[in-house]
């Protein structure tokens, strides 16, 4: 790595560690630096994640972006992207989470694998991860930016960490015998009214080729997909903007729901 890249890659690491210092968002790291490239904000990510773990934090899944291909299209990509969650990142399902301490979050409902292997890529399948599934629950990712009005691109959301902000899983468990991962309805609600829908088919054609995808596109950092981990295989909708006062329940077909508020 040169010592440009390794100057690029601080100077992008301390602008996010500002923003979330003192929670003000700032402007989108490629228009200082345009000439960032993903492995470089990827560098960024786990410098961040890698001084927050010697900080005490532990590392307990991983998130997945930009499965669908509308989101693809909007930022102009061919691929997903990835996060790390912390266990500072997980709400209990029905609690309640204080808005102050987000920057602009927004809600997606999604398809939770907690695994019973590790999955080491490049050749990870379908098959390999429903193998080393232990069970699917229901999920809410609250994404969030330290971007500015969420003007991003794909190195942007990349060097933030994927934009996480936090999660929520339901309380049930579900084994993958009999369930069709592709035809899994989710109908996400605020404030009891139903605002998006979106089913597993939704995410590269099936929530399990998400989890495929990330295990070989980790092998690339030489990190590994843990058993016990959590998974957030992508959004199956929309993220709807949340306000103080909401209420969102993600209700999906045959694995339950899972539910959050904000104040």
């Amino acid at each position: 790595m040169s010592n440009q890249v390794i100057h690029r890659v601080q100077y992008v690491y301390e602008q996010l560690k500002q923003a979330e210092e003192s929670k003000k968002s700032i402007a989108p790291l490629t228009e200082l630096y345009p000439d960032l490239t993903i492995d470089e904000a990827y560098q960024v990510q786990l410098q961040m994640i890698g001084e927050k773990v010697q900080a005490g934090q532990k590392i307990v899944g991983k998130k997945i972006g930009l499965t669908s291909v509308a989101m693809q299209q909007l930022l102009g990509v061919d691929q997903p992207d990835y996060g790390h969650l912390l266990d500072t990142m997980e709400v209990s399902n029905q609690g309640t989470i204080t808005l102050n301490d987000l920057f602009q979050p927004k809600v997606e409902g999604e398809i939770a694998f907690i695994l019973n292997k590790d999955l080491t890529g490049p050749n990870v399948t379908v098959e390999d991860v429903l193998a080393a599934t232990a069970y699917i629950a229901p999920a809410l990712e609250i994404v969030d930016s330290r971007i500015t009005d969420w003007k991003i691109t794909l190195a942007d959301t990349v060097a933030d960490n994927a934009s996480s902000g936090l999660f929520v899983i339901g309380d049930d468990r579900y084994a993958l015998s009999d369930i069709d991962l592709r035809s899994i309805e989710m109908n996400l609600f605020k404030n009891g009214e139903l605002v998006n829908t979106g089913y597993g088919s939704d995410v590269l054609g099936h929530p399990a080729e998400c989890v495929a995808w990330l295990a070989n596109k980790l092998s690339e950092y030489n990190v590994v997909l843990k058993a016990g981990e959590v998974i957030l295989s992508g959004a199956l909708s929309a993220a709807v903007v949340a306000e103080k006062g909401d209420r969102f329940t993600a209700g999906f077909s045959h694995i339950g729901k899972v539910e959050v508020s904000f104040k």
